[in-house]
Order: C-alpha cells, then sequence, then structure tokens
C-alpha cells in the first residue's frame, strides 16, 4: 500500500519539474508567450492548491480509496488530452483536468498511510518513505522530460503518466483497504470560493502584472480582490461550525511552520527550474536533452538527500534535516546569482548539485511535521493544508521569478540576478522557519492544541 502511494504521488510530482524541460518546444510549437508558459505552469500548482482541501474533505467523508482511484482517473485523462493540445489555450485548460485529479491524490495517500501504519515509529518511517518518493521523481522530471523531448517531441512529457496511473489505479483496486474518518466534516462552499478567489487573483496579478502595468485597474481590481478574499476567510471561517480550513490548526507551531517552509521551499524550487530552462535552452543553445542532462546533479543530490533525509525523520531529527536542507538551498542559490552567458558548466553542476541537496533534505521532514500532534481522523484535511501550501508555493515561485525576469529590460541574464536572490532568501527562510517550527515549545505546543481540538470536537 505504501508503494501505491508513492507511485501515485510520484507521478504528480514529476508532472511539477518534467514539464519545464518541455516549455522552450511548447513555446515554438504553440507560439506560446513567456506569460502562457508561466500560466502553463503555474496552473498546475494553482488548481491542485484551490482544490487539496476540497479533496482531502471528501476523501475522509466518502471514502479514501474511492476519491484516489477517482483522481487516478482524472489525472490519466488530463495528462492524455495534454498530449493532445493543438493550441496553448487547451493546453491550459487540460492541464486543469489533469490537476483537479491530482489534488485528490497527495492528501489521500497521507491519510491512507496514516490510517494504515498505527505504530508512532512505524508512521513516522512511512511518511519518510513518502516523502522521498515525492523528493526523488521531482528530481527525475527534468533529466526525463529531457529524454523525452528530445527523443518523441514535447506532448510526450504528458503521455508518460497515463501508464502510470492507469496501473496504480488497478493496484489500488486490489491493495487498499476503503476507509473514512469517523467525523468527517460537511462540505463548505463558501470557504471553498474564498480560497479560489484569493489563490487565482494572486497568481493572475503576479503573472499578468509586469505586462499590462502594476497600475493597470484590472491588476489593481485582482490585488484588493485577493486582499478582499483573506479578510473574507479571517472573518467568515471561525464562525463556521466546520468550516473547510479550521484556522486553530494553525495555532500549533510546527503546523504553521510546515505550510511556510512547503510554500517557501516549492516557491524556491519552482522558480529554479523555471528560470533555468529558459537560462539552458534559450541563453545558453542547449538541446532539451542536454539541458535534461546538466539537471542530472539536482537530481542525484535531491534523490540521494530525500533518502537520507527521510531516515533521519524515522530517527526524529527532523531539525537537522530541515535546518541543512535551508542552508543548501540559499547557498545553491546564491551561487546563480553571477550567472553569465558564459559561466563554466563545472560552476553550474556544483550549483545545481548543492540545490537538489537542500531540496531533497526538506521534502520529508516537512510532510511529518505537518501531522505532528494533529487528531488521526482529521490528519487528511491537515495534510490537504500543507500539500496545498506546497503547490501554491510552486504557483507563486514561477509566477514571481517569470514576472521579475519579464518585468526588465536589461536583458535574461542580467535581470534574472534578482530572481536568484529571491529563491535564495527562500532557503533562508526555509532555515529559520524549521529551527522555529522543531524547537521543544513547538512540539509542545503542537500536543496542546491538539488535545484542545479533540476536546472542542467532542464538545460540540
Amino acid at each position: 500500500m505504501l508503494a501505491i502511494c508513492c507511485l501515485s504521488v510520484g507521478v504528480t510530482g514529476i508532472n511539477l519539474t518534467i514539464v519545464n524541460v518541455a516549455l522552450p518546444s511548447i513555446s515554438r510549437d504553440l507560439h506560446a508567450s513567456l506569460s502562457s508558459l508561466q500560466w502553463t505552469v503555474s496552473t498546475y500548482s494553482l488548481v491542485m492548491a484551490c482544490l487539496l482541501m476540497l479533496s482531502g474533505s471528501m476523501a475522509d467523508r466518502f471514502g479514501r480509496k474511492r476519491i484516489f482511484q477517482l483522481g487516478l482517473t482524472l489525472f490519466s485523462a488530463g495528462s492524455l488530452l495534454c498530449g493532445l493540445a493543438s493550441s496553448v489555450g487547451w493546453l491550459i485548460a487540460f492541464v486543469s483536468v489533469q490537476a483537479v485529479g491530482g489534488s485528490m491524490l497527495n492528501p489521500v495517500a497521507m491519510s491512507i498511510i496514516v490510517s494504515v501504519f498505527t505504530d508512532r515509529r512505524e508512521r513516522a518511517r512511512a511518511i519518510g518513505v513518502w516523502g522521498s518518493a515525492i523528493g526523488i521523481t521531482m528530481a527525475a522530471g527534468p533529466v526525463l522530460g529531457g529524454l523525452l523531448v528530445s527523443g518523441t517531441g514535447w506532448r510526450s512529457v504528458f503521455w508518460i503518466s497515463v501508464p502510470i496511473g492507469v496501473t496504480a489505479f488497478a493496484l489500488a483496486q486490489k491493495f487498499i483497504p476503503e476507509s473514512k474518518a469517523t467525523l468527517a466534516r460537511h462540505f463548505d462552499p463558501v470557504g471553498q470560493t474564498l480560497i479560489i478567489v484569493l489563490f487565482a487573483s494572486i497568481i493572475a496579478a503576479t503573472i499578468e502584472g509586469p505586462r499590462h502595468g502594476w497600475a493597470a485597474p484590472w491588476i489593481v481590481g485582482l490585488i484588493v480582490l485577493a486582499v478582499m478574499a483573506l479578510i473574507g476567510i479571517l472573518i467568515v471561517e471561525p464562525r463556521r461550525s466546520e468550516p473547510l480550513i479550521d484556522l486553530r490548526y494553525f495555532r500549533s507551531p510546527p503546523f504553521s511552520g510546515a505550510n511556510l517552509i512547503s510554500l517557501t521551499m516549492t516557491a524556491g524550487l519552482g522558480g529554479f527550474l523555471f528560470l533555468n530552462t529558459l537560462y539552458l535552452q534559450d541563453i545558453r543553445g542547449y538541446s532539451p536533452l542536454h539541458a535534461g542532462v546538466m539537471i542530472i546533479p539536482m537530481a542525484l543530490g535531491q534523490a540521494a538527500a530525500a533518502n537520507l533525509s527521510g531516515r533521519l525523520v524515522a530517527a526524529q531529527r527532523d531539525r537537522f534535516a530541515l535546518a541543512l536542507g535551508g542552508a543548501l538551498l540559499a547557498t545553491g542559490a546564491f551561487l546563480l546569482v553571477a550567472l553569465s552567458t558564459h559561466t563554466h558548466n563545472v560552476y553550474l553542476l556544483v550549483a545545481y548539485a548543492v540545490f537538489g541537496l537542500g531540496a531533497g533534505m526538506v521534502s520529508p521532514p516537512v510532510s511529518h511535521t505537518a501531522v505532528s500532534g494533529m487528531p488521526l481522523d482529521q490528519v487528511g484535511v491537515a495534510g490537504a493544508l500543507a500539500a496545498s501550501s506546497r503547490q501554491f508555493g510552486s504557483a507563486i515561485g514561477v509566477a514571481v521569478t517569470g514576472s521579475i525576469v519579464a518585468s526588465s529590460s536589461a536583458g535574461f541574464v542580467h535581470s534574472s540576478r534578482a530572481a536568484w536572490v529571491v529563491i535564495g532568501g527562500c532557503g533562508v527562510a526555509v532555515l529559520a522557519l524549521g529551527l522555529i517550527s522543531t524547537s521543544s515549545w513547538a512540539r509542545d505546543a503542537a500536543t496542546r492544541n491538539g488535545q484542545r481540538l479533540v476536546t472542542e470536537r467532542l464538545s460540540s
């Protein structure tokens, strides 16, 4: 069952990175602009971020196996359609279908793992393996993408997910038992709408701002809409008996820290992959395969670090893994601030390897920390909140770094330096948040908050 969960979330993880290598080919074939490429990557993460909490709640109510298989079906169908897209508009639409299915996989897989592995130590080890699988598949994406694009074209980076999804569906039907939450929550259409408005407004304003001008009426309107949606969440959700976002979860420092770490880490990773793909193929003139091969040190570093980090999580050394991961992320990104059109390949490979080590080190402990101290029957929604932060982080990372480059007329290499500084700052933030969220104070507060949540739910 653990292998099936790893396989299913692995296919969503690899999709986050494999598409980046195909972006220049998609741009040439479908005549896509830079903002269209941003939307192609960001739409996947944005839709998943908006629906992950709803999917986690649906799984707790209707059955985790049922929603898990529905997600695999939609993801496979969306992947097939993406490979058939005749324009960038249709590609973005089909990516949305793919993302709807993907939103049903990550939080549900976490719920299945927690319900199967009841022993605390075994659960930590299983979550570590699961987090490692996400890191390893994300690392493999650029390399596999380069091979596929060079060999059979960009459409194959989507089609590769179809047989994996079908296989995971068949295995889930045979081996995964059905399970539900003891006290599943009702749906919250108001909260879901506010989340969609908040996330979509932020991403749209960030991507389109440089092109239309930050003072353009509809850009200002998007920013105002995002602020109003956030205020609405803070006012409406605490007043509902069963909100989509239970803001009481955020009284747990490890949970709040895990969400912020997920957001900042994936923002850095998303921006790194987006910028690096354009740099290697458009500036250095490398083929998709050559660009994919250049990323191998990052992939190997991420895979090795994810495996090591999973072992550290099992040994309850989350703090060390997060701190080391943040430091490596920052170091790798800051090394790329000095990038030029003729930077030596050895320098690039070292920077990629260091960044990959950092990304791989962070993923497993974040997954474990997110559910620390949470009631077991609500771990699906808790895990979905953390996964939502991870997906939104990826979308905002692409949007912000792409907008930094698009807003400057100084050329890609010069304008990207500020973006690399931002990515390095994400690593520093991961380091600081990791130390705070894994302190003894944070763990004690999480335990008290979990007990309080159980008491409040029983009394209501």
